[in-house]
Formats: structure tokens, C-alpha cells, sequence
């Protein structure tokens, strides 16, 4: 019995894609961000801090890094609340997903800090410059240049791994097409558009981050 596509019938409800695609590049980036502000933090304690502290990131890294995502998703999203944490299934999404970037972010960062010769450190500190100074301009400048490409890889299987959000109700764009395929139970339609969606904001940030590559570390190159 041969199968009659009907993509006419899921493309009715472009509207909601395209909400659906907004709400899943929103809850990324923000959860990109808050992840790497976590990862930069917990780098810096893993490769600076006091070894009580060290001790304690590097069991959130292995935690984190070794359980399944949709784990930890249930757990903020339906575990909190008995203890009194309760957050709508958005915030909790990307509360979820910034705890589980900045396990990753953590190691990706250490490893860009432990790129920088401890001469170079020693040397800008001999030359007075202040640790805040020191840590922006001779370390997280050159080792973001080494750990760029990582990030990138890393903030794009964020927003891949965004689909898993559904499962709580989050608004996203795998939401909608679970919404979409139930209407006429063209779930091969629906679901083959929202991989084109993905696709196409996956090619969109990874051609967005090379741009922003070039442009950044452009002074590297002709140096």
C-alpha cells in the first residue's frame, strides 16, 4: 500500500514552526551563554582554585558529563519541586541545559588555559600587569582562539539536544512538530520538516561562528 504524502496539510501550520524554530534559538543561546560563564568559572577553579573546590567541580564535570541529559532535565524540571525549587518548563529547560554546556564547557576551557605557556604568565606579571588583566589578555584571549572550533561544535549540539526539551512541555521546535503530527497523524511529514529546520539553523550557526572566527583572531593570522 503506497503512502500519499500530504506535506500541504503539515505546511498549514508554518506559523508554529517558525515560533517553534525562534523559541529553540532563543533557549539555546541563553543556555549557550549561561553554560559558558559556568565553564569559564569552573575552568578557572579546577585549574586555580583551592583543592576542596577543584575537587568539587571536577565531580559536577563527571556528574554531568556521564548521565544521560534527559536525566538531569527531569530532575530540575520534576525533582526540584520537592524540595521547594519549583520553574516553569522553559526556565527549566534552559536551567537543565546551561548545567550540562558548563560541565563541558569547563574541560574545553581548562584545556585553552592549559595551552598558554606559564612563561607568558610570569612574564606579563613581571611587567605589573594586574591578575584581572593578566587572565583576559594573555590567557582567555589566546586560549579562546585555540578552543573556538570546540565551542562551536559544542553551542551546535547544544541547540540539537534543545529537541529533548518537549519532553517537559518546553516550547520548541520538536514540540511542534509532536503538536503538528498529532493533528493529522502525518508525523513523516511534520518530522521530516522540523529536520530541515534543524538542519538549516545547524548550518546557519556553524557558518555564523566560522564568519565570527575569521573576523576575530583576523590579527593572528597576519601577525
Amino acid at each position: 500500500m503506497g503512502y500519499q504524502f500530504r506535506f500541504d496539510l503539515v505546511l498549514a501550520h508554518w506559523p508554529a514552526f517558525v515560533e517553534g524554530a525562534m523559541a529553540t534559538l532563543i533557549i539555546s543561546v541563553v543556555a549557550s551563554v549561561l553554560g559558558l560563564l559556568i565553564g569559564v568559572a569552573g575552568a578557572l577553579v579546577r585549574s586555580y582554585g583551592p583543592r576542596p573546590l577543584s575537587v568539587l567541580v571536577g565531580v559536577y564535570v563527571e556528574v554531568i558529563r556521564n548521565t544521560p541529559f534527559l536525566v538531569q532535565l527531569f530532575i530540575v524540571y520534576f525533582g526540584l519541586p520537592a524540595i521547594g525549587i519549583k520553574a516553569d518548563a522553559n526556565l527549566s529547560a534552559v536551567s537543565a541545559m546551561a548545567i550540562n554546556v558548563g560541565a563541558y564547557a569547563t574541560e574545553i576551557v581548562r584545556a585553552g588555559l592549559a595551552s598558554i605557556p606559564r612563561g607568558q604568565i610570569e612574564a606579563a606579571a613581571a611587567l605589573g600587569l594586574r591578575p584581572y588583566q593578566i587572565f583576559i589578555h594573555v590567557m582567555l584571549v589566546p586560549a579562546a582562539r585555540t578552543i573556538f572550533s570546540a565551542l562551536t561544535g559544542q553551542f551546535t549540539l547544544v541547540m540539537l539536544t534543545s529537541s529533548v526539551v518537549s519532553a517537559v512541555s518546553a516550547t520548541d521546535l520538536a514540540g511542534v512538530a509532536n503538536r503538528v503530527a498529532a493533528i493529522g497523524f502525518r508525523h513523516l511529514e511534520a518530522y521530516s520538516i522540523a529536520t530541515v529546520i534543524y538542519l538549516a539553523m545547524a548550518l546557519a550557526i556553524s557558518g555564523m561562528f566560522s564568519l565570527l572566527s575569521r573576523r576575530l583572531f583576523r590579527y593572528a593570522r597576519q601577525g
